[in-house]
């Protein structure tokens, strides 16, 4: 049996901006969770002049991009973010725009999106965790590579 996944936004609820109340997996699944990316380039600096929230934010969704990448997953795999923003009153909108722009619009995740008066680093202003599921074929797959590199190890 392969997995699914079920995007859902209840009548019951009003229509929600850009994300979706309820996401279920069903089937054969590999659950990966993603740690919070922050707007960090590879010296670990943040990118950006500082304060420029829109670079730190498309910087943070472009490392989440790559995380999902090195776990076999993409964004539309993607069930559940949460999110958080220093100044959530003048930064809201232009993270809304730049979310947009990565999420599968079609089926959003179930988002929960925090204002905090600051993050772990200092100078950080915007980071994002998520939730992915893989369903069906590529779960297989991904527990395939799994046992591959098992194999590899107990070799060594």
């Amino acid at each position: 049996m392969a997995g699914k996944l079920r995007f859902d936004n209840p009548k019951t609820l009003p229509k929600p901006p850009g994300y979706s109340y309820v996401v279920e997996a069903t089937g054969p699944v590999t659950t990966i969770y993603l740690a919070g990316q922050l707007g960090v380039d590879m010296d670990n600096k943040f990118v950006g002049a500082p304060g420029d929230f829109k670079a730190q934010c498309i910087k943070a969704h472009d490392n989440l991009t790559l995380a999902l990448k090195s776990a076999g997953a993409k964004w539309s795999d993607v069930v559940k973010i949460n999110n958080f923003l220093v100044d959530i009153t003048g930064n809201m909108a232009a993270y809304r725009e730049i979310r947009d722009k990565y999420l599968h619009a079609k089926a959003p995740p179930v988002s929960t999106t925090i204002g905090v008066p600051a993050l772990a680093r200092p100078g950080g202003l915007f980071e994002i965790e998520a939730i992915a599921v893989l369903t069906g074929k590529k779960s297989k797959e991904k527990a395939k590579d799994k046992s591959k590199e098992k194999s590899k190890k107990k070799k060594r």
